[in-house]
């Protein structure tokens, strides 16, 4: 299998042209899936369960005469657990209580102070009442992303988790259904599509209104989470999966290799990009690029992913390289350096910065317990990992004593009056004494 893969020099005269161009990707808005989406959410608003019943009737092949009978049970969810093999159990058991584990560290706890005049003032910090969790479903196995989306909201003290995941022509993973037994969902439905977030963000006779959507899925799916949000929150709007290397020409290229060709299989609009100062070292790795990619299962995808968005790019030395990862602002981040905490301080932008050799991007997709879920697209210049925190919410508190209610009065009138809003300032000149 021919291999050709984009090669670039951060010291020629028209490389930031380039990797503009590189760079360059905006999923484009299909204007008649955009109306088909409407038009079911639109149906699912007006007819609830009827409508998600014709709806997976027509889309996933899957007769079921109510919405009872695309329910599953908690039962059969722990069934799933105790079907699979014990590795998968074991495999499964490990990734939930690392997951937990690291994300039990970024609950945010409420807080207050008194001021000097007595008045008090704070946070309130409360938990989502009940969100809905998103997870492709057929043949694709996708337990990491039960996990992941599910455990950080139980941490949280979500009280409920509604999981929709579509069975087409009936088939099921018990992979999935074992994960969300170990992560704690609430009720799972086998529905997807745009119909299943309609029915999340509207509720219907069976499936109860949530108040955030998380979780990944196609093109109906997303653009049905846009149309939804403002209604409801959502997590995000995913991009093509990324990966970013900077190595310092030291590491074994096949590590190097593999660890861009794990992100070029997900799909053909993928990115794996690498920086090095070591013009030898790209070499090394554009053999084994050559070399490894037949052997994988998918190898066409990988293929098209690299040659369309992938690229080797020389840089003049480390420095350049973490100034280039800035400016790209990439989902996973691999440093695969020497000394890796060295450069560290000098990375802003990245969803998750794997530190060393040894650290496979692939170890944080599945078992090291931080969140995969992460910005893409250059959105890690303003956005972060799914957390703890997309499960909770702030509230101010605000309490003054008489002398403070007294003395901001005076202020605050003012500042009303300055803005004509004299309903305002009245209510607060009512408690100056």
């Amino acid at each position: 299998m021919t291999l050709f893969i984009r090669r670039l020099n951060a010291s020629a005269e028209d490389f930031h042209q380039q990797l503009d161009s590189l760079l360059a990707f905006e999923a484009a808005l299909d204007a008649d899936l955009e109306r088909r989406v409407q038009d079911i959410i639109q149906a699912v608003r007006q007819q609830g369960d009827h409508a998600v019943l014709e709806f997976t009737r027509r889309f996933d092949q899957c007769e079921a005469a109510s919405m009872a009978e695309l329910e599953r049970p908690k039962a059969r969810l722990e069934q799933a657990l105790n079907r699979i093999s014990p590795a998968e159990r074991e495999a499964l058991t490990q990734a939930a209580q690392r997951i937990r584990s690291y994300h039990e560290n970024q609950k945010q706890l409420s807080w207050r102070y008194v001021d000097d005049d007595g008045s008090l003032f704070g946070q309130q910090v409360t938990a989502l009442d009940r969100v809905g969790l998103y997870v492709p479903g057929g043949k694709a196995s996708y337990p990491s992303s039960v996990l992941m989306n599910a455990i950080p909201a139980k941490v949280a003290g979500v009280a409920e988790l509604i999981m929709v995941v579509p069975t087409p022509r009936g088939e099921h993973n018990e992979l999935v259904f074992a994960a969300a037994a170990l992560a704690g969902v609430d009720r799972v439905f086998c529905i997807g599509g745009a119909q299943a977030i309609a029915a999340l963000a509207y509720g219907t006779q069976s499936i109860p209104k949530v108040d955030k959507i998380t979780g990944p899925g196609n093109s109906y799916v997303a653009s049905a989470k846009r149309q939804v949000f403002g209604q409801v929150g959502i997590d995000m709007i995913a991009g093509p999966s990324e990966i970013l290397v900077i190595c310092d020409g030291q590491t074994d290229p096949n590590w190097i290799a593999m660890d861009l060709l794990s992100q070029a299989e997900h799909d053909e609009d993928a990115q794996a990009i690498l920086l090095c100062p070591d013009a030898g070292f790209l070499n090394q790795v554009e053999d084994s690029l050559k070399r490894l990619l037949p052997t994988l299962s998918r190898a066409a995808i990988a293929k098209t992913s690299l040659e369309a968005r992938g690229a080797l790019i020389k840089v003049q030395d480390l420095s350049q390289a973490c100034a280039l990862a800035n400016r790209i602002a990439p989902e996973h981040l691999e440093l695969s350096l020497e000394n890796p905490e060295q450069w560290l301080p000098h990375i802003r932008h990245a969803g998750a910065i794997f530190l060393g050799r040894y650290t496979a991007e692939a170890l944080g997709d599945y078992i090291a317990g931080p969140n995969h879920v992460l910005p893409t697209s250059g959105t890690a210049r303003f956005s972060s990992p799914l957390g703890v925190y997309d499960f909770q919410k702030r509230s101010s508190i605000i309490q003054c004593s008489p002398t403070a209610a007294s003395q901001l009065g005076k202020l605050a009138s003012l500042l009303a009056r300055g803005e004509s809003l004299t309903a305002h300032a009245r209510s607060a000149e009512y408690r100056i004494i």
